[in-house]
C-alpha cells in the first residue's frame, strides 16, 4: 500500500468517518481537505436501491447544474452544413460533419460532448464501438439529438451534465470545482440529487438513496446523511 504523504494525512485526520454530514458541512469541509496544486474537480457518489440489469430500473437523466461544472466543456458538433453556423454561434468547439466522422474512425476522441442531429445519427451507428464505452453517443434522451443545434450546445457550455447509474447501482457525477465557493458546491449538488429523487424508477423498493459521497481528486470521502435528501 502507498504511503500516505503529510498533507493526506491532515486531510484524513480533518475527517470524522463516524459523522454524516450535511451538504453544506460536507461543501465547506472538502474546501479544508483538498490541497491539490491544481484546481480538483469534485464529484458526488450516490448509491441508488435499483438493479441497473433491469431496463425498468435504469436510472439515465440529464441536469443543468447552476453553476455549470467549471469545466471547459469541449463539444463536438456534428451537422450539416446549413446548421454549421448555428453550431458555431453558441460556442462548438468542433463544427462539421464527414472530416469529424473519419477522425472518430481512426480514433480521435478529444470531446467531452458530441451533440448531432437525427438525420445524421445512421451515420453514427458504425462508430458505437468507439464512443460508447467512452460515453460520447449522442442520445435523444440527453437532448444532444435534436434539432435545435445552437440551444444544445449552449446548454452543455453552461454546465448541462448527463448522468447514469453504473452496473454497481452507483450514479458518478461532478458538481463543480475545488475553487467554487461553498453556496455554489451546495446549490449544484442539491441540483443533482433532487433530480435524483424525481428519476426514481417505480419498480425500485425499499431504499432509494442508499449512500452519498462527496470527493474531491485525491480527497478522502465524506458521508453525507441521506436523511436530508
Amino acid at each position: 500500500m502507498a504511503r500516505l504523504t503529510k498533507k493526506q494525512k491532515e486531510a484524513r485526520a480533518k475527517v470524522d468517518n463516524n459523522k454524516l454530514y450535511s451538504i453544506e458541512e460536507a461543501s465547506a469541509l472538502l474546501k479544508e481537505i483538498t490541497y491539490t496544486k491544481f484546481d480538483a474537480s469534485v464529484d458526488i457518489a450516490v448509491r441508488l436501491g435499483v438493479d441497473p440489469r433491469k431496463a425498468n430500473q435504469m436510472v439515465r437523466g440529464v441536469v443543468s447544474l447552476p453553476h455549470g461544472t467549471g469545466k471547459d466543456m469541449k463539444v463536438l458538433a456534428l451537422v450539416t452544413p446549413d446548421k454549421e453556423d448555428e453550431a458555431k454561434e453558441a460556442g462548438a468547439d468542433y463544427v462539421g460533419l464527414d472530416e469529424y466522422l473519419q477522425k472518430i474512425k481512426d480514433g480521435w476522441t478529444d470531446v467531452d460532448v458530441i451533440v448531432t442531429m437525427p438525420s445524421v445519427m445512421g451515420k453514427l451507428g458504425p462508430l458505437g464501438r468507439v464512443l460508447g464505452p467512452r460515453g460520447l453517443m449522442p442520445n435523444p434522451k440527453t437532448g444532444t439529438v435534436t434539432m435545435d443545434i445552437g440551444k444544445a450546445v449552449s446548454e452543455v457550455k453552461a454546465g448541462k451534465i448527463d448522468f447514469k447509474v453504473d452496473k454497481t447501482g452507483i450514479v458518478h457525477a461532478p458538481i463543480g470545482k475545488a475553487s467554487f465557493s461553498t453556496d455554489k458546491l451546495v446549490g449544484n449538488a442539491n441540483e443533482l440529487l433532487s433530480t435524483l429523487i424525481k428519476l426514481k424508477p417505480t419498480a425500485a423498493k425499499g431504499t432509494y438513496v442508499k449512500s452519498i459521497y462527496m470527493s474531491s481528486t485525491m480527497s478522502p470521502s465524506i458521508a453525507i446523511d441521506t436523511k436530508i435528501v
